[in-house]
């Protein structure tokens, strides 16, 4: 932990996970093993944070928000609590609970608005404004967030349409996949 760090008491954090310059964890957090919480990260009281999460530069992962195992936050994306946000209504009994699936990518400047799923593998663009449930693998990018594809385990672009059917193979990898309408389905595990 870097010297300028604060770590108030009661939280808790796995066997080496690092935290750097000017973070905060707030008492309640529950913070996995081997992550990293990079530059000005903040996270709040009711949060859960699995193994392997790697939160970049300037993030704020505020109360509700459970990250699982593997998940990459990019700098300065952003987290909300509050639908509906007033300075002067008080909110904080009515805070919509957010999810980040295992292996999901969150790039850089997106927003992920509260009450949503991130599905396992999901990726989701740089900038991007999500406001409803991503399925897991799929490519969302833009302001709305759309799909407009479908993500490998190993994080690399399928050749497949964002809706329809047929199969793909990761070009890293050799994993093979199958889309079924609106669902990607990992098919075999590489030779």
């Amino acid at each position: 932990m870097h010297p300028s760090a604060i770590v108030d008491d009661g939280a808790t954090l796995g066997e080496g996970t690092r935290v750097w310059h000017f973070a905060h964890v707030c008492g309640g957090a529950t913070i996995g093993a081997g992550c990293s919480l990079g530059q000005g990260v903040y996270v709040g009281n009711d949060v859960v944070i699995g193994d392997n999460v790697k939160i970049q530069n300037n993030v704020s992962v505020y109360d509700a928000v459970t990250l699982e195992d593997d998940v990459f936050c990019g700098p300065s994306m952003v987290f909300t609590n509050v639908f509906n946000p007033r300075s002067a209504v008080p909110r904080k009994h009515e805070y919509r609970r957010t999810l980040v699936r295992r292996g999901a990518t969150l790039g850089a400047n997106c927003t992920i608005v509260c009450g949503t799923t991130i599905g396992e593998y999901a990726f989701v663009g740089a900038g991007a404004v999500v406001s409803r449930d991503v399925p897991p693998y799929a490519l969302v990018v833009g302001v709305p967030a759309r799909r407009i594809g479908w993500m490998s385990r190993h994080g690399e672009r399928l050749a497949l349409p964002p809706r329809g059917h047929g199969e793909a193979e990761c070009p890293a990898t050799g994993e093979r996949y199958r889309l079924d309408g609106d669902t990607l389905i990992p098919c075999s595990s590489p030779t």
